[in-house]
């Protein structure tokens, strides 16, 4: 039997914390997901693998015994030992010392299809304690999670936004929470598959992607743009219209205002996810604007301003 380097699977180091070996699961699931890459064999065989790899990692027991394992598998190895040859029967689940408490593996059996390796079934598939042989049908499996993919407008992410969803042969209405970004998972309760044996249906889970927007880049709750000012207000000072995605706010531009520089608009950003009264900024950056197609008497006017300061004096003004 291979042995099988769950680290490896999910691309983290043997110290990562529980956090990193989360982060990483759910970015190769995403990635490998059959919904992602339908009728693609290679994609569904990974995201199996993806799967027990992360149902060993993310549960501290199967940690542990998987990690003493590892440590005497690679001794063997060190040693000239041949692979074939290493006493796997002190590792199996059945052994007493390797039981402890009861473990239910769930809809992770329903969506690999009872499909788990030779090795995990060795090392873990009697995990279930003293009443591992009591069977999965009689005591029902909770329904199938199910993801799906949704892309929404920022405005939508902003004020919150109902879709209907076509999900299998049901139509749903699922509301977006205000504050959502790209990567969010949306729960919607009870709308998974179905469960056997009186026991209920799994979760639904939006998988959030936010559209790129041509006015405003998003970086968290905070909000990004550029605002044109022509050369008098920027030279005298003045008021300007900016927009958000609520309505448009006046910005007062201070007298002698370079380009580049950035306002900031404290409020006026995207909703919390978590805290809807909680809003981040919106951050507004200074594009001067230069008038075109200029006058003879406009030329003039600004051939008369040019002499009323020295080269030095228009140089140190450049680079302040």
């Amino acid at each position: 039997m291979e042995y099988k380097d769950y680290y490896k699977v999910l691309g983290v180091e043997k110290k990562a914390s529980q956090a990193e070996i989360k982060k990483a699961y759910r970015k190769l699931a995403r990635q490998y997901h059959p919904d992602v890459n339908p009728g693609v064999k290679s994609a569904e065989a990974r995201f199996k693998e993806i799967n027990e790899a992360n149902e060993v990692l993310s549960d501290p027991e199967k940690r542990r015994k998987y990690d003493e394992l590892g440590s005497s598998w690679q001794q063997y190895q060190r040693t000239g030992g041949d692979p074939r040859g290493f006493d796997w029967s002190q590792w199996s689940s059945g052994q007493p010392g390797h039981g402890g408490a009861r473990v239910e593996y769930g809809n992770l059996e329903d969506m690999l299809g009872g499909d788990f390796s030779d090795f995990f079934r060795t090392i873990f598939g009697g995990m279930a304690g003293p009443d591992a042989g009591y069977s999965r049908q009689a005591r029902g499996r909770r329904g199938q999670d199910m993801e799906h993919h949704l892309q929404i407008t920022l405005e939508e992410a902003f004020g919150g936004t109902k879709r209907l969803l076509q999900v299998e042969a049901r139509r749903l209405e699922v509301t977006i929470p205000p504050g959502v970004d790209t990567g969010s998972r949306v729960r919607i309760a009870g709308e998974g598959g179905p469960g056997s044996a009186g026991r209920g249906k799994g979760d639904l889970y939006l998988l959030i992607d936010v559209l790129p927007h041509s006015i405003f880049q998003r970086r968290g709750d905070d909000l990004y743009t550029e605002a044109p000012i022509d050369l008098y207000t920027a030279i005298l000072g003045g008021e300007v219209a900016v927009p958000t995605l609520k309505s448009s706010v006046m910005l007062k531009i201070p007298a002698e205002t370079q380009g580049g520089r950035r306002f900031r608009l404290k409020g006026l950003g995207m909703p919390n996810l978590h805290n809807s009264k909680l809003r981040g900024d919106l951050y507004v950056d200074a594009r001067i604007v230069l008038p075109q197609r200029l006058s003879s008497d406009e030329k003039d006017l600004f051939t008369q301003l040019a002499t009323l300061r020295s080269p030095a004096e228009v140089y140190k003004g450049a680079r302040q």
